[in-house]
């Protein structure tokens, strides 16, 4: 059976406080690589299974899961909940002033 791409979602927030919301996350730059998951899991260097684990938002071990986020090039920041807050805002785009 083929396997598809999954649909890039650009509202999704980059802040993640459980596996679920990582792995959405995960699962989004996959997306927006145009990979599929088996490319993907080739690509970074662990098995479909690992890949698909941590897009589900299940356990893996870190040692895995920072392979998977280097190689789709992200980075895992660690912060307080009002310094996470701050990383967010400053992520948004902001409006143009037409001043």
């Amino acid at each position: 059976m083929a396997r598809t791409l999954p649909r890039s979602d650009a509202s999704l927030s980059p802040l993640a406080d459980d596996l679920a919301a990582l792995g959405r996350i995960v699962r989004n730059q996959r997306a927006r690589s145009e990979l599929r998951i088996d490319d993907a899991s080739a690509l970074v260097g662990v098995t479909h299974n690992v890949l698909s684990k941590i897009e589900n938002g299940q356990s893996v071990g870190l040692e895995k899961l920072f392979k998977v986020l280097n190689g789709l090039g992200l980075k895992l920041l660690v912060v307080t909940p009002s310094e996470a807050e701050d990383a967010v805002d400053a992520l948004r785009p902001q409006p143009e002033d037409n001043a």
